[in-house]
């Protein structure tokens, strides 16, 4: 897993070609893995501030958590009314945008929901009020197996006659909440057998409201079509079950997933989130960028969600060690498998490398996944053509079996032996002589 907090967030491109586009020209939509490093607490907390002159007596640690007590049961209780009694009647905006993160909360499947004080000193103390730093823990029904923590700000005010009462966030201190899917407006709901979508219910390049429910609908369906498919070929050896954001704008998905990359042209991808706990776990969400995945036809969301499903299964977004062409090629492969598409048009890429003489010597490395353009899909399609290889020669349960040797070998991330030992422990050829029979094997299916 890549550590919080620092630049090693993971983005992985899948290539989409014209045919799933429906363009004429080649489409550099991408998929991709990644840990949401902004959902560590630890970097996103401010140092206790002093009182500054004027500032109200803080309340105290009694009365704080009382108050988020009665929040968080209202919340579990759908009691709206006991939920807007702790907060300020007086402050309009901040109250009906709490009256709208109340009623999407109320559509949210929630087996637990808890704010508490992550700090009993301000984060600022000030003449608007007493800010706390909390932590908010919840888990979804049905799909979260652990407890998700994250980091929020909330502004405590006294009023004459109601008390101690919430007034505000940490907006205005440059505080900002863990982003959370149901933080900006109206949240829409769609339940699959194994899948749930939780969207942003704003309308998306002019769709309407039918179109938007039609979309998600489609969503949740691929979803829940694409869990068989990968239980097929990885088995069962996971949850079944995926939780899919769907954001309203590209901004908000780059805000979920995290600063990785800017999202245009990434159509999906899978994250860790809800680690600011520390406990390095979190549960994994796919998240989907709008505007690229507005732009494919059936084709390519099917492969584009059965893709990010085998991270999913697989841990992808966790996993820091595993040759980066194992992770994409396994996701590639299986997102491929029986869609129909044709090997030259999906490795074209590639094949122009080989035209132009610049035929890769070996799967590519992690660096390789870190470029743009058609250099980073050719990486794409050579991972993709190696697990292919294997699939074929060796059977997909030999394929799957080499992911998880490699992934259970001692070593630390880029080390080649990692490959090398996995190799020669599941097909019983090392590294040279796999990239030898994987040279022979693209120039083959690509002339």
């Amino acid at each position: 897993m890549p550590a919080k907090g620092n630049a090693d967030s993971r983005v992985s491109a899948l290539p989409i070609f014209a045919g799933f586009a429906g363009l004429a020209i080649v489409a550099n939509l991408v998929t991709g893995i990644g840990y949401v490093a902004l959902h560590d607490g630890a970097s996103r907390s401010a140092a206790p501030s002093r009182p500054v002159a004027g500032a109200l007596p803080a309340p105290s640690t009694a009365t704080v958590n009382s108050l988020l007590q009665r929040r968080s049961h209202a919340v579990l209780a759908h009691d709206r009314a006991a939920f807007l009694a702790t907060v300020d009647p007086s402050g309009q905006a901040f109250r009906a945008g709490q009256e709208v993160l109340f009623d999407n909360l109320a559509e949210v499947p929630l087996t637990g929901w808890k704010e508490s004080l992550a700090d009993t000193r301000p984060a600022v103390a000030a003449d608007d009020g007493w800010t706390a730093r909390l932590r908010l823990a919840y888990r979804l029904r049905g799909y979260d197996r652990r407890e998700l923590v994250y980091t929020e700000y909330l502004t405590f005010d006294r009023r004459p006659g109601t008390g101690w009462v919430v007034s505000g966030d940490g907006a205005a201190h440059g505080l900002r909440d863990d982003p959370q899917i149901w933080s900006g407006g109206s949240l829409k709901v769609v339940r699959g057998r194994r899948s749930i979508v939780l969207a942003e219910d704003g309308a998306v390049a002019g769709q309407d409201a039918r179109a938007r429910t039609a979309e998600l609908r489609d969503i949740a369906d691929r979803l829940d079509q694409g869990v068989g498919i990968v239980s097929g070929v990885v088995g069962d050896r996971w949850s079944r079950r995926v939780v899919a954001l769907v954001p309203a704008t590209e901004q908000k998905a780059e805000e979920l997933v995290g600063d990785v990359r800017n999202l245009g042209d990434i159509a999906a991808l899978a994250t860790v989130t809800g680690d600011a706990g520390g406990t390095a776990t979190g549960e994994d969400r796919v998240v989907i960028s709008p505007t690229a995945f507005g732009r494919l036809n059936a084709l390519g969301r099917h492969v584009v969600l059965t893709h990010e499903l085998v991270h999913v299964a697989m841990g992808g977004a966790r996993d820091g060690k595993t040759p980066m062409w194992l992770i994409e090629g396994l996701a590639d492969y299986v997102g491929y498998k029986d869609a129909g598409v044709a090997t030259k048009a999906a490795g074209r890429e590639l094949k122009n490398l080989i035209s132009s003489g610049d035929m890769p010597s070996a799967p590519p490395g992690r660096t390789e996944f870190e470029g743009s353009g058609d250099r980073l899909s050719a990486a794409y399609e050579e991972a993709w053509l190696a697990c292919r290889m294997i699939a074929e020669r060796y059977g997909e349960d030999t394929l799957v079996r080499l992911y998880r040797t490699a992934e259970g070998e001692p070593g630390a991330s880029g080390d080649p032996r990692i490959e090398d030992r996995a190799l020669r422990t599941v097909l019983g050829i090392g590294s040279a002589r796999f990239d030898e029979e994987w040279r022979s094997y693209v120039r083959g299916v690509l002339s």
